[in-house]
Formats: C-alpha cells, structure tokens, sequence
C-alpha cells in the first residue's frame, strides 16, 4: 500500500475525457483526480456518464480524447489487464466472480501463484497452500468473514460475495480501486460490512472511487464527491461543506458550478 509520504497526493488524474457512442456524448470534457487515502463520490443520475467513467479509467472503454495520469506520469490504459498492471482494479455492479470455483480460487483468479518453477508454471501446477495462506491474510487484513475458503461462490450470501470481490480489488489494487455500486441490493447490515471495507481500504491509503446513488452512503464514507450531469462534470466538492440536499440538488441539475 502507499506510504505515509503519499498520503492526500493525487493517484490518479483524468482530464479532458471524452467519450461518444455514435449520437450519444456520454462523456464530455471530464476532469477529476483521486488521492491516496481519499474517498471520492461519483454521483449523477442515470444516464450520467458515471460507469462509462469508470470503463474508461478501467480500460474496458478507450476514451475519444483526454489524458490520464497515474502518480503524475501520463500512461495510456488500454486493456484492463494494463490497469490492473498500473494498481487500478475495479469492482462493477455485476460482480465479476465466478460461482462454481471457490473463495480462494476467485481471489486469484488469473493471478494463480504456481509451484515447481518454469516447468511447474507452464503446465499450471498451482501452489494451492500459498494461495490459501494469502487468502486468510487478504481476508483477515480486511476484517472479511467467510465461513470456508473452500466454499464455493454461489453458496456464499450476497454480502459475502461482494466482499470477496472487493478483497480481491483491496489485494491487487494498491493504488486505486473503482466501486461501481458496491452496496446495491444488499441488505442494511451487509451494506454497512461493504462501508466498512471501504474506510479499511481508505486508511490503508488506497484512492478509492465510490459510485452511489444512497446520499447517506456518501456522507458515512467519503470526502468528496464529484457529480456528473449529462457526461458532464458540473461539481466537484468536499462531502463535509455540503448538505446531503445539496448533493441531489446538484444532480437534479438545480443547483450547478462549484468546482473546487
């Protein structure tokens, strides 16, 4: 995780992001920037421009214009497996785990720790009692409680499996982790375990972007909040100098242009 030093220094800036599909501008001239041990809102109704954001910081979308930088370097992110490379990881409103593998076989998921050198790696013999050592320290790092780590996904709750998926975004991504909706169609004591994931991940210094439409959410957790309004960037704010009125003021469109 980052240190001390880095602390409230930007991890990551977007500027200028663009992105249309034929007719539709979803994007339309974006800037923002996350820092380390930060939480940043990304708020807008639907339609907004929100999850393209995000595609776009994540490389399922290459963005028509504008520039990244990562730790003040500009990089190019075309792929996902390059954001992940750069310390970006990702958690989409559809979970990306796989129900019929187990818990620990979804944390390293395409990260699989192999055993018997080059021979060993390249006929995919895995070291399967590493993987389940580092899974108990991802998890217990996490205050994460799964029952077994030999059950499988689909016999897990819906809590469960959502903090699985963001275990797996805390262990890799030791930079920047994306929250698309983390907490939707949980119930009120799993949602409140998914927050409380969200401060370990923002006191262990990770720049962490929350995507929410739940304004207590983002009151509870974060420390700013930007808010996009037809692809565009119309306020950019800190959570505690506004009222929770005023954030779906602002994405209504009533009320526009404060940009910190």
């Amino acid at each position: 995780m980052t240190s001390a030093a880095t602390a409230d220094r930007a991890a990551l800036e977007v500027s200028g992001l663009s992105k249309s599909f034929k007719a539709v501008q979803a994007l339309d001239d974006v800037a923002m920037d996350l820092r380390y041990g930060r939480v940043t809102a990304l708020l807008g109704d639907n339609g907004a421009g929100k999850s393209t954001l995000v595609k776009c910081i994540s490389g399922v979308y290459s963005p028509d214009s504008g520039v990244m930088r990562i730790n003040g370097a500009e990089r190019a992110v075309p792929s996902p497996e390059v954001a992940r490379s750069l310390g970006i990881e990702t958690v989409h409103q559809t979970l990306a785990v796989i129900d019929p593998l187990d818990v620990v076989e979804n944390l390293f998921l395409n990260r699989e720790h192999t055993r018997g050198g080059r021979i060993g790696a390249w006929l995919g013999v895995l070291d399967k009692k590493r993987m389940r050592s580092e899974s108990r320290e991802i998890l217990g790092r996490l205050d994460i409680r799964i029952p077994s780590l030999r059950r499988s996904m689909s016999a897990l709750s819906g809590g469960q499996r959502q903090a699985v998926a963001i275990g797996r975004a805390a262990a890799w991504g030791q930079q920047i982790v994306l929250l698309d909706e983390p907490a939707a169609a949980l119930g009120v004591e799993q949602a409140a375990r998914v927050l409380d994931l969200i401060r370990s991940l923002r006191d262990a210094g990770v720049a962490v972007l929350l995507i929410t439409h739940n304004m207590d959410r983002v009151t509870e957790v974060c420390d700013r909040a930007v808010v996009l309004r037809q692809g565009r960037k119309i306020a950019d704010v800190d959570v505690g100098s506004v009222t929770k009125d005023d954030l779906v003021a602002y994405i209504t469109g009533a009320r526009t242009g404060d940009i910190a």
